[in-house]
């Protein structure tokens, strides 16, 4: 499919063929009107035909040599614009560091425009929101997704991942978690609730628990001692967790003894937090942790790529657009922020782009000297050359109105004095 700017070439194009065939059938009426003046000896239309296609000639060959040499010849001060192509660069670069970026002018015109006013009005519009978020929903994010190394963010997020892990001390917060258990009941209330758990998922599991058994016993007692077996270790986890339940049981207070060592140890023992400290960083180290994070940073892709695809209805999207929507529409609520953007602007902005006018129009001239200087005259001839084409047929015009008063005052005075 062909593209908007081939296809406004072509129209350009189009329009410059048919003011050239103009320009040129003005100057052949020229051509065949002196003819005929010379052939019924006509004077007055020979005066106006003879400066007509002097004129005509002369704008053609003043309009042609801006961008080629006339009839291919290489004279002198022709193919301007291809030939004095750096010099037009420098002379541009020059003209626009002093003349556009003057202090006085930029002071002038930014005080008249309300940068950040117009800038809010015009992200508040709904319309204008999702252009800026299709920009980046379409090109800005995937862009950034295949630039970047998938095996260089997942060794950030390694990386990332390790020294955050050793930067916590989890000795202190496992002893600042726990602590609240050795205040009042509720450590004996959570320990309660926990053995009862284990007590209802033991009764659940008496099959799983005679299956272990049977598959433990040696082959040659036939089974015999399996059930007398299984159930005597099922009744005694039973009745351990049943007299654990009581509070005030051999078995519970025992119990108790040893979590209250323990979380005086978690508490007290700087030993006890490092053993934490590096039984959690041993564990963050295997590798089935390291493959869980590798896949976040697979998931995170996927889940973006998949909720792009869906165009309109990509909540990134949409967010992106509710959230330029949102901007918008509190700035311009904020008088303040306006006046610090405008301020910005008209300070700090314009002090940077005065110090480097010189650098502006350094680049200016440079990128011009590295266009191809064919090329740039196509392209300028493309742009103007369609209005130029009026000077070849106001030349032909003019110049046969300058022929007709020459000859009235040349018969005026023949007259006058004879």
């Amino acid at each position: 499919m062909e593209s908007v700017v081939n296809q406004e070439n072509r129209i350009k194009e189009k329009a410059l063929k048919r003011m050239k065939r103009n320009a040129l059938a003005l100057l052949g009426v020229a051509v065949l009107l002196f003819v005929v003046a010379v052939y019924f000896k006509i004077p007055m239309l020979q005066a106006f035909s003879e400066a007509a296609m002097v004129g005509g000639i002369a704008d053609w060959f003043a309009v042609v040599a801006l961008f080629r040499h006339p009839l291919g010849i290489p004279i002198w001060h022709t193919a301007i614009i291809s030939t004095k192509k750096n010099e037009i660069g420098e002379n541009l670069g020059n003209f626009v560091s002093e003349e556009f970026l003057n202090r006085e002018k930029l002071e002038i015109k930014l005080a008249e425009f309300n940068f950040a006013e117009k800038a809010s009005d015009w992200l508040s519009q709904e319309a204008n929101a999702a252009k800026i978020a299709d920009l980046v929903a379409v090109n800005v994010i995937p862009g950034i997704l295949k630039a970047i190394k998938d095996e260089d963010i997942k060794r950030f997020i390694q990386v990332q991942f390790a020294a955050k892990l050793a930067g916590i001390n989890f000795g202190d917060w496992v002893a600042l978690a726990l602590e609240p258990l050795q205040k009042g009941n509720v450590k004996d209330q959570l320990l309660t609730n926990l053995l009862a758990l284990m007590s209802t998922e033991l009764s659940n599991n008496k099959d799983l628990i005679r299956k272990k058994v049977k598959a433990s016993t040696p082959f040659l007692s036939f089974g015999l001692a399996d059930k007398s077996i299984s159930e005597g270790v099922f009744n005694g986890l039973q009745d351990f967790l049943n007299e654990a339940k009581h509070p005030g049981s051999a078995i519970r207070i025992k119990i108790d003894e040893y979590v209250y060592d323990f979380l005086d140890k978690v508490k007290n023992s700087e030993e006890m937090r490092v053993k934490i400290n590096t039984m959690i960083l041993d564990f963050a180290g295997k590798k089935e942790v390291q493959d869980y994070i590798n896949g976040i940073w697979d998931e995170i892709k996927l889940s973006i790529t998949n909720d792009l695809e869906k165009g309109n209805e990509s909540s990134i999207k949409n967010n992106i657009a509710s959230l330029v929507q949102s901007f918008g529409n509190g700035l311009k609520e904020d008088a303040v922020m306006i006046d610090k953007i405008n301020n910005f602007i008209k300070n700090d902005l314009l002090t940077v782009l005065l110090n480097n006018k010189k650098v502006i129009g350094d680049l200016i001239s440079s990128t011009v000297k590295s266009w191809d200087g064919k090329e740039v005259s196509e392209k300028l001839e493309l742009e103007i050359g369609k209005d130029l084409q009026y000077i070849r047929i106001n030349g032909t015009l003019v110049g046969g109105l300058i022929g007709l008063v020459i000859y009235a005052v040349e018969w005026v005075y023949h007259y006058s004095v004879m």
